[in-house]
């Protein structure tokens, strides 16, 4: 399952001949960024690696879902044993990410 913009390399979807990975690509297109928008935000990539990264996940789009699920249940899985074992730590986090919530004055 590669093509000429995606390579699989150490379990890691990449655009090929960058260290981009495939799964930042398909999270901006979720949120419903264009492809020159995805590009602005990746510069290192040209607009056709952006276009070719998208049919790739349209072409695949079913594996590469449960790809994303798996990733997600064991970065959740990952945090909650970090905040066991350094709840300090994890309270800081917290703090720092409910400040981020928060509208600048």
């Amino acid at each position: 399952m590669t093509d000429q913009y995606i390579e699989k390399e150490n379990q890691v979807w990449r655009i090929k001949g960058t260290r981009v990975a495939l799964d930042s690509i398909i999270y901006q297109f979720q949120q419903g960024r264009s492809p020159e928008a995805i590009q602005d935000a990746f510069p290192v990539l040209s607009l056709s690696q952006v276009y070719g990264a998208i049919a790739f996940y349209l072409d695949h789009q079913a594996d590469l879902d449960e790809h994303l699920a798996h990733n997600e249940a064991t970065e959740e899985e990952f945090s909650r044993e970090i905040a066991r074992l350094f709840p300090k730590g994890a309270a800081l986090k917290e703090r720092v990410k409910q400040s981020l919530l928060q509208p600048l004055k």
